[in-house]
């Protein structure tokens, strides 16, 4: 599903009532954790985290307008999915986040190469989530990006 937001506080505003405390607490815990130099904002029609262009003027390749792009997370038909770039550009990270899933969820882990689908809300790993987004500086996150568009 897609929202015509502005704002995180608009999009949340706009999904189903159901799901918006979990949004919410979705948020929070991100920009509780998220680390120096990241910005939220709304990005590809989600509530997204990136680097922002007074620290990396560059912006991302496939759209230079667009900020560097580092986590997101949307409310889907079936699920709350959370987009995380750092789990598909470092195989440690995602070898991590593999092994420690099972440790704070009782079901079975649903993942794309960025995409982590949540179709319980009440399930919704809050403390692992927390962990995965301090795992990557903005400098660390800028050094894997370019090291990767520049191969």
């Amino acid at each position: 599903m897609q929202y015509e937001a502005n704002s995180p506080e608009d999009y949340i505003d706009q999904v189903p009532q159901e799901r918006q405390s979990t949004l919410k607490k979705l948020r929070k815990v991100i920009n509780d954790n998220l680390p120096k130099g990241f910005e939220e904002g709304m990005i590809y029609k989600m509530i997204g985290f990136y680097v922002p262009h007074s620290v990396y003027p560059d912006g991302y390749h496939c759209d230079p307008k667009i900020p560097l792009p580092f986590m997101s997370f949307a409310s889907q038909k079936n699920s709350i999915n959370l987009y995380h770039s750092g789990i598909y550009a470092k195989k440690e990270l995602y070898d991590w986040f593999v092994n420690e899933y099972p440790k704070h969820s009782k079901r079975k882990l649903d993942m794309g190469k960025s995409c982590i689908r949540f179709k319980y809300l009440d399930d919704i790993p809050f403390e692992l989530i927390a962990e995965l987004t301090r795992k990557l500086s903005t400098k660390e996150w800028i050094d894997i990006y370019e090291s990767a568009i520049k191969k």
